[in-house]
């Protein structure tokens, strides 16, 4: 039986000083508030026009596609985005050509505050967040498909999965490294109509560039060196099916003008031939890359990243999400089999959560499964750091309760994690760019990175 709201929960009160997101105290099974806030432009070709933000994420720029369109040349076309992160309404300069500001200082990540000014190319817009918000759909559910998570951020993206499977819609998913994004594929796979279907995954950083094209449309006997049979390429095996291509930020620009063409016509061409496929696929792709700078920077096809942009799902890091931890512990615990091993136990214990939940988790869930399947190997607890590889630490404690041979072994992966770590972002996330600078092999780099949880 539904009940009638009284009159102080028609409104519920503004969130604390600092405080955007909260969880609807009439509704909070179903819904969560974000403080909407206001960009008023002050200076520049659009002086006088105010925009309202109208969901979690606004961007700014001169493509027809931003939230804020503005008409300055000196703007880029993806300038800047401001989201609702961790609480708090943050702005983020994905490498704009001229930078951005706020209140004079340059910044390339940063928190707003009301009245804040943000200066764009020769544009001026102040930042006005009022007491209003907006009303974002939760999710009842816990999981998703292979996914798992009850904070607020977590049910809001459930939601939009659960009408996105519905559709056959291109889906374009965004996330640091770790966070779980081929797990997002799948469970999209799952929850659709086209579960019946094959999931085919392709790496687009993980297979050679000369490859990469018989790889996705697949070619023909004889089209080149080693080409012996025929052999179909992702596009066309997974007919009926989703296809899932990560590191899409990867795609060298001859390839672009193609998968473009295959997803817009819905036909593909194999190597050796001029004739067209049919094709009946859903592309989900990922990437940690920011597509926005490589459309700004000429190194991705501003008409592509439309085609995949459709949907996008950003997938918060698992810091901003620290209420989640005891539902993945057990979630990735049982997925390893651990009713299996009686050490299991002392990684459930509050205490142990507690210790989680103070960690920084820079690989995200990934290195937390890793940590959890390290620690059931081992037997026993093993020092976050080890995992995290972070540069904070003075010191690791040597292992000398342990065999000589084990104990060079974690020293061994903490050397080549950080060592890992530090080339990758001197490389800035540019795996090629690691790889060289590493003197490897790009593939031996990413079997690297996948084995220390980077990836």
């Amino acid at each position: 039986m539904r009940t009638r709201k009284s009159k102080e929960e028609k409104e519920p009160p503004a969130p604390k000083a600092g405080g955007t997101i909260e969880v609807a105290p009439s509704d909070a099974a179903r819904r969560m508030l974000v403080r909407q806030f206001r960009l008023r432009i002050i200076a520049g070709p659009d002086t006088g026009a105010v925009h309202v933000s109208q969901g979690a994420r606004m961007v700014i720029g001169t493509d027809e596609s931003a939230d804020v369109r503005l008409s300055d040349r000196t703007v880029s076309r993806f300038h800047c985005e401001i989201s609702h992160s961790d609480g708090m309404v943050v702005l983020r300069d994905p490498g704009s050509r001229n930078g951005t500001l706020i209140d004079g200082v340059p910044v390339f990540h940063a928190a707003l505050c009301d009245r804040a000014v943000i200066s764009v190319g020769r544009t001026q817009l102040r930042v006005e967040i009022g007491p209003e918000h907006i009303k974002i759909p939760l999710s009842e559910r816990e999981r998703f498909g292979t996914m798992a998570g009850r904070a607020p951020s977590m049910r809001a993206l459930f939601a939009m999965l659960e009408r996105v499977a519905a559709s056959d819609a291109t889906v374009l998913v965004e996330g640091e490294t770790g966070t779980g994004k081929e797990a997002v594929a799948e469970s999209i796979h799952r929850e659709s109509p086209r579960n019946k279907g094959p999931f085919i995954v392709v790496d687009c950083g993980a297979v050679p560039h000369d490859l990469l094209e018989s790889e996705l449309f697949g070619h023909e006997k004889g089209s080149f060196t080693g080409a012996v049979n025929r052999r179909e390429g992702a596009l066309e095996a997974a007919s009926g099916g989703t296809l899932f291509l990560d590191e899409i930020g990867e795609l060298s620009n001859d390839l672009q003008p193609k998968l473009l063409r295959a997803l817009e016509r819905r036909e593909i061409k194999r190597v050796g031939t001029n004739q067209y496929l049919p094709i009946d696929v859903r592309v989900v792709a990922a990437t940690n890359r920011n597509l926005r700078a490589e459309v700004n920077a000429k190194r991705f096809r501003p008409d592509l990243f439309y085609r995949l942009a459709v949907v996008q799902v950003h997938l918060p890091p698992l810091r901003e999400r620290p209420e989640d931890l005891p539902l993945l512990v057990e979630h990735i615990l049982k997925s390893l089999g651990a009713n299996e091993h009686p050490e299991a136990d002392a990684l459930r214990t509050p205490a142990f959560l507690e210790e989680l939940a103070r960690h920084a988790w820079p690989g995200n869930v990934r290195e937390l499964r890793n940590y959890l399947e390290r620690c059931l190997a081992l037997r026993e607890r093993q020092p976050l750091n080890m995992e995290s590889g972070s540069t904070e630490q003075a010191g690791v404690p040597i292992a000398s309760h342990r065999p000589l041979r084990e104990a060079r072994e974690q020293w061994t992966a903490y050397c080549e994690r950080r060592y890992l770590d530090d080339v990758l972002s001197a490389s800035g996330g540019n795996v090629t760019a690691a790889a060289r600078a590493a003197g490897v092999d790009r593939i031996h780099f990413y079997r690297l990175l996948w084995r220390h949880g980077l990836k």
